[in-house]
This record gives structure tokens, sequence and C-alpha cells, in this order.
């Protein structure tokens, strides 16, 4: 743990701030409700990804995360359906306490596993945030409980595995190394089934917030 704690301590400021202004960013549109902060915190994420450099991608899927983001952000900044609602109701706070509950206890596990493997200082830290984000995504679905916004939660878990690939690569020096560009595919492909699925809720529905159809069901 000394080698983990050390290995973010010896970087200078500028480049904690490059890996904390995604994070809080995320943390951000994850704790504050609304499709104006959601949209920001989307926006500022896409604006600082070409910045994060540790995830080892080419030019061309590092612009195609930030492309990604901003179809994000456009799509958050939308109304969710002709009766916008003023705040969550009762029935989310079952599932968001699940989540505070679970998102924290997941990332202080899979913070130990990477800090127990014994990595050099820029692997630690590549690996420790790529989990970072992958559990804010998790933490954000369960928050959140919103079918369309929950592309923000799967483009998060996403970018961590692009973090986590990228370390792949460079520890793998033999053929074998999967594609940088292949957890954009596939985080692509999830978030329009995410929003196709939201969408369709919106018209058959009336809403695309998980505790409404839990309302319908009952």
């Amino acid at each position: 743990m000394v080698h983990f704690l050390d290995a973010w301590a010896a970087l200078p400021p500028l480049d904690l701030l490059r890996f904390a202004a995604p994070a809080a960013l995320l943390l951000v549109a994850v704790l504050v409700p609304g499709r104006v902060m959601a949209r920001l915190a989307t926006l500022g994420l896409a604006v600082s990804l070409p910045f994060v450099r540790e995830s080892g991608a080419s030019a061309w899927v590092t612009a195609g995360w930030v492309l990604l983001w901003l179809a994000i952000a456009w799509q958050a900044g939308l109304p969710s359906s002709p009766a916008a609602r003023s705040g969550a109701r009762w029935g989310g706070l079952e599932s968001g306490t699940v989540g505070l509950l679970l998102g924290p206890a997941l990332l202080a596990l899979l913070i130990a596993g990477v800090a127990r493997l014994d990595l050099d200082a820029a692997l630690t830290r590549r690996c420790s945030f790529g989990v970072l984000l992958v559990s804010l995504g998790f933490l954000h679905l369960m928050l959140r409980r919103h079918a369309v916004r929950a592309a923000t939660a799967f483009a998060a878990m996403g970018l961590g595995l692009q973090l986590l690939q990228g370390a792949v690569r460079g520890v793998v020096t033999t053929g074998g190394a999967p594609p940088d560009g292949l957890p954009l595919v596939a985080t692509a492909l999830a978030v329009v089934l995410a929003a196709r699925i939201g969408t369709a809720r919106i018209s058959t529905a009336g809403s695309a917030w998980v505790s409404d159809a839990h309302d319908l069901h009952d």
C-alpha cells in the first residue's frame, strides 16, 4: 500500500490535476441531479480526455472517445419526458443506498488488489485510475436510475476499461495484445443501446426513470 501511495504522491500538481479533473466531473454527474449538471459534467469530461495520455490509445481512438462523450453530453441535456420530474421518488432511495454502500466497497477492494500487484508507479496509477472510473460508472447506474442517462455510466466503465487495457498493452511485449479501439467500440454499442432503450421507454411509458417502471408494474 505504501508503494501505491508513493506512486500518486510522486506526481507533479499538474499531472494530478489531469487525473483529478475527469474523476471529479464524473463524480458530479453521479451525485448531482438534473439535466444541466449532467450535460456540463459530461461536456467537461470530453474536454479533459485528450490530456489523459495514460490510456495508451492512439490519437484516433482518443478522438473517438471525445466524440462519444460529446454525444452523451448532448443527449444528457435533453428533456427526459414531456412532464419532467422534479426529483427522485422514494423508491430510488433503496437502490441509492445500496449503491452508496457497494460502490466504495467495490472500489476499495479493487484498489487493494492493484496495490498488491506491486507494479511500477506508472502502471499503478493507470490501473487504479481505470478501476476508479469503472466504480464510478457502477455507482452512477445505482444512483441515477435513468435509462437514457445510463449511457454516462456505461461510458465511464468503458473508459476505465480503456485505461486498464492500456496497462495490459504496456506489459504485453509479444503478439496477443487486444486492439486499442476495442473498448471504444464496445462502449459505443452499449451507449447506443442505452439511448435506444431509454427513448423507447419514453415513447411507450412516458418516462425513462426506472422507478416509474416499478410504479407502473405495481
